[in-house]
């Protein structure tokens, strides 16, 4: 059975109330192993007591992963929530993802993908940089390759945005890091919309992904066509998370054969209750799960 796979950082976010397992790879290949799809995250942790418990934390969840020991401590980030429960993330240097080595078991991975996500943030360091690269280059011609740019600190440069806008078929970005991408590819005087589209067009993406926090969210595709849905009001316990469970959930409903629409709408609810949930690896309720079997 071919995998989906989330590619890059496995790190802690050390929340107020404690250390929680993350990193956006994970997040995604977990929230799409609940919709019962095949999923693996792929990364590294160090030889210490958080690696344990990540991989045991991956076990308990059922999760499947290819993340290889190395001799340098695994990643953590503090996060700092403002009143909101919108994060900021202050990162470690020279930890075990950015020592993610392309391995022959990776390259069997690879080879058998059918979706892989991968963010800017692995790509701090050459040699998580060139394995992701790699990794992106064995994938069957048929693999939907989504670029969840994911912007963090200062750990992104025009040249590796451009890079893998060259290498994915669909964009996911949010209405902050578009501004960020505008100013750098000098996209002046422009709507979200228009700046959107022009990289669809440029990079030949099949859609790109626009999410606008309680403002909503969008799906641009070729053509004019535009899937718009509100975002529901709930309560928030924090935002960590929430977007890459938007882009699992989007990915697995694709996948499973339903539309952009249907799709669209699923990733919107389910992101609203990751953040009624504290944390970035919530279990989904059946009544969200069970409606990719319909669809």
């Amino acid at each position: 059975m071919r995998t989906i796979v989330g590619l890059g950082e496995v790190l802690y976010d050390v929340l107020p109330e404690g250390a929680k397992l993350g990193g956006a790879p994970a997040n995604f290949a977990y929230h799409v192993s609940q919709f019962g799809l095949n999923a693996m995250a792929v990364s590294a942790v160090g030889n210490d007591a958080l690696g344990d418990e990540a991989l045991a934390t991956f076990d308990k969840n059922g999760l499947q992963y290819l993340v290889p020991r190395v001799p340098y401590p695994t990643g953590t980030v503090n996060v700092k929530l403002n009143e909101s429960g919108v994060p900021t993330y202050t990162f470690t240097p020279n930890v075990a993802w950015d020592h993610l080595q392309f391995t022959p078991e990776i390259e069997a991975v690879a080879k058998e993908c059918r979706a892989v996500c991968f963010g800017s943030l692995a790509q701090r360091s050459q040699e998580s940089k060139q394995t992701i690269e790699k990794f992106i280059a064995a994938c069957p011609a048929d693999c939907l390759r989504i670029f969840d740019i994911n912007l963090r600190g200062n750990f992104y440069n025009k040249e590796i945005i451009q890079a893998n806008l060259r290498h994915c078929d669909v964009l996911k970005i949010n209405d902050e890091e578009l501004v960020v991408i505008g100013r750098m590819f000098d996209y002046p005087g422009l709507d979200m919309e228009e700046k959107c589209r022009i990289i669809m067009h440029r990079y030949h993406l099949k859609m790109v992904v626009l999410t606008c926090g309680i403002n909503g969210s969008y799906v641009f595709e070729p053509g004019g066509k535009t899937s718009f849905r509100e975002t529901p009001k709930v309560e928030v316990a924090d935002t960590v998370g929430a977007g890459d469970s938007f882009t699992a959930t989007f990915t697995a409903a694709l996948l499973s054969g339903m539309s952009v629409s249907e799709a669209h709408s699923l990733a919107v609810d389910v992101s609203a209750f990751v953040c009624t949930q504290k944390g970035a690896m919530p279990k989904l309720p059946e009544s969200l799960t069970s409606r990719m079997k319909r669809g």
